[in-house]
């Protein structure tokens, strides 16, 4: 069934666990990931960023997930990954997208909680929940790149005043992870996990957690964080599997049988992560 983001992650938050938010941009990872979450009788986030739409259309995109999750036999959210473009924002809204990302994490404090307000008070009116960003995390998520050097944690002390001025539903925070494939391993600040969400007791998101070891993941899930974003592990896996499969068969040209290999491998690893974050049989 097709709910919003609030739905699935107020009752994380509640029990202490997390749920995934997986990316898509096409027919064969969306039904990945709900096959995995009905498999684990889990709650899932389908996550679409600017770019995915971009590349499949905003109405096929929505199209694709909506019909998916309607018919799911979890809880489904369809939700908009890192939303920059005002316009973006509000085809997602029209078309039934059931929780935005609305990320003024680029700018200043002051002019984050402006534009976060803004799309708060839009969606909240539309029934559709709001994740929001503050403190910027470093590496690249499709459009945003932000330099390491830029990257920031989230000042408990800011997140609080953030969440009271813009009423936001969920607060993706800055915490040592990043976007993208890691060069070294991430170091997370626990003690800033366990702090904000100790000041502000509402759901946490983790974005960048591909490449983050699960133990740690572990860790920050027992803290407080509700939401970890898992892009990269998916791709890498239908890359790995594709390849194989034609390096086995460079004769097979039908495109079902060639995405097959890698839809499978991208469904491994979304069992994998539902696991991790602890949402398995919370259906």
């Amino acid at each position: 069934m097709l709910v919003t983001g609030d739905y699935i992650l107020s009752r994380a938050s509640e029990g202490n666990y997390a749920v995934g938010a997986f990316n898509t941009s096409n027919l064969e990872i969306t039904k990945a990931i709900i096959e995995a979450a009905e498999e684990m009788n889990s709650p899932v986030i389908i996550q679409t960023s600017q770019g995915a739409i971009k590349y499949a259309g905003l109405k096929n995109l929505g199209s694709i997930v909506r019909k998916m999750a309607e018919d799911a036999s979890v809880p489904v959210a369809l939700h908009l990954d890192h939303g920059t473009d005002f316009n973006v924002i509000m085809g997602c809204l029209r078309d039934g997208w059931s929780s935005i990302m609305i990320d003024g994490s680029k700018h200043e404090f002051e002019k984050n909680v402006e534009v976060t307000a803004e799309i708060t008070k839009i969606a909240g009116a539309m029934g559709v929940s709001v994740e929001a960003e503050i403190g910027k995390i470093g590496g690249q998520e499709e459009h945003i790149v932000v330099d390491e050097r830029e990257a920031s944690m989230t000042d408990p002390a800011e997140a609080v005043e953030f969440v009271k001025l813009t009423n936001c539903d969920s607060l993706a925070i800055g915490v040592g992870t990043a976007h993208g494939p890691y060069k070294g391993e991430p170091k997370l600040d626990f003690d800033r996990i366990e702090t904000i969400k100790g000041l502000l007791k509402m759901p946490l998101v983790l974005h960048g957690c591909s490449g983050v070891p699960e133990k740690d993941v572990v860790k920050a899930v027992s803290l407080g964080i509700n939401k970890i974003n898992i892009d990269t592990d998916l791709r890498q896996a239908f890359a790995k599997a594709t390849r194989e499969f034609l390096d086995s068969d460079a004769n097979e040209y039908d495109p079902r049988k060639i995405l097959t290999p890698g839809m499978n491998a991208m469904k491994e690893v979304v069992k994998t992560k539902i696991k991790m974050c602890g949402s398995e049989n919370k259906a």
